[in-house]
């Protein structure tokens, strides 16, 4: 027997991650994850008051920059209650939309919340792949651009994953660790001067 209700139930919890997703990278600019984790588990402890016209019960403590991310995340609610039925647009034009949505939040959203092809470029992906030579551009929008044209599109998701994790541990944006790296070798080293 079809079991509807548990089908039911799935594709609420979905729609549910999608929204908390979307709240939870506009809350977060900073590598503080810890403290954005627990804002975001906070704010979704009372997710019935999303849309309503205060904002006493956002978060106030681990999130930088508190009052201007609370009203950003009550006109995003808004506009997706009003304009999208509710539902997480899941194209990038529309997410890039919403108020305070960059093209590296909108990617991210694409990829975890809709498991689209999307290349989500921050501060390490852009600066690792200029300095191994892959691209040469200014911007993180200029590297999205860049890399949509050049990287195959079977490894635009990992591309991110393996990037932040390789430029927090080896490639930092000062004094990388070239001296550990597995591909210092091949590594052409743009724009490094000092290296361990």
């Amino acid at each position: 027997m079809h079991d509807f209700h548990h089908e039911g139930h799935e594709a609420h919890e979905g729609k549910k991650r999608k929204k908390e997703f979307i709240f939870s990278t506009s809350c977060s600019s900073c590598p503080s994850w810890l403290f954005e984790y627990m804002a975001y588990k906070r704010l979704f402890s009372s997710s019935s008051h999303i849309g309503k016209e205060r904002t006493g019960w956002l978060p106030e403590n681990p999130v930088g920059f508190y009052p201007t991310k609370a009203k950003r995340l009550m006109e995003i609610s808004r506009i997706i209650l009003d304009q999208h039925n509710g539902e997480v647009p899941d194209t990038i034009e529309a997410l890039l939309e919403l108020p305070g949505v960059g093209r590296k939040t909108a990617n991210l959203v694409l990829v975890e919340g809709f498991k689209k092809d999307a290349i989500c470029v921050d501060t390490h992906v852009h600066r690792i792949s200029n300095r191994i030579g892959y691209v040469k551009t200014k911007t993180p929008d200029q590297t999205e651009m860049a890399l949509r044209k050049k990287l195959p599109r079977r490894h635009w998701i990992r591309y991110n994953e393996l990037l932040v994790a390789f430029g927090q541990v080896l490639c930092r944006p000062i004094s990388p660790h070239c001296s550990r790296c597995p591909a210092a070798e091949m590594c052409p080293r743009i724009g490094v001067d000092k290296s361990r």
